[in-house]
């Protein structure tokens, strides 16, 4: 078996119930775990779950954990804390892959200073998928610099192009940049200057198609999408908010009459398949992507089967070797 995923079990709003729930479920499924935290509590969780003690989970202690509401530069101090414990175990070599629900600015700023950055990246991103026409499309920053630079947009093309390749097995990814407009001369300065980086970038590692607009990431009209990550959370939000009261009018509108009520017995099953497609807990976390080791970062309300979901994501990176082929990347490109 392939090295353990290092869970920061203590992480996010509901602590080590879901956490604890979701790694059996990862190693179930085949994916060896190490949860990090109380280990007392994450011993007495695990009793919980029948046929737990045979299967690939391990406990690692941790004694701190930096809570939802307290400040992320914590990890600079607080070096018991399970986020860093967690990303230890990473930079060690005793797991393939960090992953957390907790405090998303923690899990971030414990990754780049435990693990580093890939050389030639300036800032990493936050790479999640949104549901989109046909399948999903990439977007990236989703949160992780709201403050950017041209340039960064160059290398998180170049680091989604390649995470696209080796993870998702899409071939030559299309990258468009998202502006108020797909002509060339439209956006702001920063974004004028980014689409003449991107220009120059085509056919040297980035297919970049130009341009897109809001609308474009739910059509699908490209794969990946880039952005600062002011916008990009802004949108990640604003989609995630939207879904769930889409869904709470298809649900009015289906309770409103006796007609209504039995059409909606009808749909239920197309219903529920469109409401897991469009469940964030489907994609379980995003990669923190640029650092040079893997982390994921989850939702803070994160379920089992996000928490599961997002193990077995970690795993497949690592299997993929995710790390080594960015790095090679970004060497090639140097050189050349």
């Amino acid at each position: 078996m392939s090295l353990p995923v290092a869970l920061d079990a203590m992480g996010g709003d509901h602590g080590a119930v879901p956490n604890v729930e979701g790694a059996v479920q990862a190693a179930r499924a085949g994916v060896a775990v190490i949860l990090v935290g109380d280990r007392v509590k994450l011993h007495a969780e695990l009793g919980r779950h029948a046929g737990s003690a045979s299967l690939p989970i391990e406990v690692v202690e941790a004694t701190d954990v930096i809570g939802m509401d307290e400040h992320a530069s914590d990890v600079r101090s607080r070096t018991q804390a399970s986020i860093n414990v967690a990303s230890r175990l990473v930079k060690d070599g005793r797991a393939s892959a960090v992953v957390s629900m907790g405090h998303s600015g923690a899990t971030m700023a414990s990754a780049l200073l435990t693990l580093g950055r890939i050389r030639g990246v300036e800032r990493p991103a936050i790479l999640t998928h949104l549901p989109a026409k046909g399948g999903f499309t990439t977007l990236l920053d989703a949160g992780a610099n709201a403050d950017v630079k041209a340039t960064y947009y160059a290398q998180w093309a170049r680091l989604a192009s390649v995470y696209l390749k080796v993870v998702e097995d899409r071939d030559n990814p299309t990258v468009g940049l998202l502006s108020i407009g797909e002509e060339d001369h439209k956006g702001s300065a920063l974004v004028l200057e980014a689409h003449g980086l991107l220009r120059a970038l085509h056919g040297r590692g980035v297919n970049f198609h130009g341009n897109v607009e809001g609308r474009d990431i739910f059509r699908n009209t490209t794969d990946i999408v880039v952005t600062d990550g002011f916008t990009g959370n802004v949108v990640l939000k604003l989609a995630e908010g939207e879904a769930k009261v889409l869904f709470g009018w298809v649900k009015e509108a289906l309770q409103s009459s006796l007609k209504s009520k039995l059409g909606g017995l009808l749909v239920r099953g197309a219903l529920r398949g469109l409401a897991e497609r469009m469940d964030p807990s489907t994609y379980g976390a995003s990669i923190l992507i640029g650092v040079r080791g893997l982390a994921f970062i989850g939702h803070g309300s994160a379920d089992a089967r996000a928490v599961k979901n997002a193990l077995l994501r970690a795993a497949r990176a690592h299997e993929a070797n995710l790390i080594p082929r960015l790095e090679s990347a970004f060497t090639d490109s140097a050189s050349a």
